[in-house]
């Protein structure tokens, strides 16, 4: 496969971006989706989402992932990002390395609530066919333009049950494709209320394919975690192509690596 690194000029700032294309003929194709990994807050960055990016290139999906402003190599200060411009940055990415196609868009943490407020953007919608939410937040609908460093930001996530006014439970809900909820065994920052709101909003619509996967010993650090660990990584990757082209050839791939394991 081939990593092709760029930059995007987008919300004021120059984004870092990574883009994995699948190798030979069996690369993504005109129906193909292509997938969007977004890294979570604090110290997060795309280093962390590249392990699973490559699963899925592996199983012939295009993968793009990018560190938002203030981290990893892209211009700006963390404090002066907000959610709003989180999504905005996203969407810019998505304008550059996927302006059509069907979509995969995968979440780590804050970002679970910027998988959200794509889906609330009615041709990002339309195109997206499946979603992962890996140790995923939400956010009060206040908080949503509110710079990082606002101290209003910090008063309102740590006001009780703040995050019940996020946009996203009802996003989720309204979703039709598949979606895929990550969780760790133990995790230390997403409150268990937050975690079954966004597990409830999921399972909404009978119709909707959806599975929750919990790994043993994983904590809210996933996309690290799972960069630790291959096999895991690769079970992830199949989980969210399953019933498409590439998720059979994604769960062949694990069920040879655990014969040879």
């Amino acid at each position: 496969m081939d990593f092709i690194e760029s930059t995007v000029e987008a919300d004021g700032e120059r984004l870092a971006c990574t883009v994995i294309e699948p190798d030979g003929p069996d690369g993504p194709g005109a129906a193909a989706p292509t997938a969007l990994l977004m890294h979570g807050a604090g110290g997060g960055d795309r280093q962390r989402c590249l392990p699973l990016g490559r699963e899925l290139a592996a199983a012939g999906c295009r993968a793009v992932v990018f560190d938002f402003a203030g981290h990893g190599a892209s211009t700006g200060t963390l404090g002066a990002l907000s959610l709003g411009r989180r999504a905005r940055q996203a969407r810019a990415v998505l304008d550059r390395h996927a302006p059509d196609g069907p979509l995969l868009l995968v979440g780590f943490s804050m970002s679970g609530q910027t998988v959200a407020d794509l889906l609330r953007v009615p041709e990002l919608a339309a195109r997206t066919t499946a979603i992962a939410l890996a140790a995923p937040a939400a956010y009060a609908r206040e908080t949503h333009e509110l710079p990082f460093s606002d101290p209003e930001f910090t008063n309102t996530l740590r006001r009780q049950g703040s995050w019940r006014s996020s946009t996203a439970f009802a996003a989720l809900a309204a979703f039709p494709g598949r979606a895929l909820l990550v969780l760790p065994e133990t995790d230390e920052v997403i409150p268990a209320e937050v975690t079954d709101a966004l597990d409830a909003a999921l399972r909404t619509g009978a119709a909707r394919p959806y599975d929750r996967i919990t790994l043993p010993g994983a904590d809210h650090l996933l996309g690290r975690w799972l960069g630790a660990r291959p096999e895991e990584c690769a079970r992830v990757a199949a989980a969210l192509l399953a019933g498409t082209a590439a998720g059979t050839a994604a769960a062949a791939a694990v069920a040879a690596g655990w014969r040879q394991g």
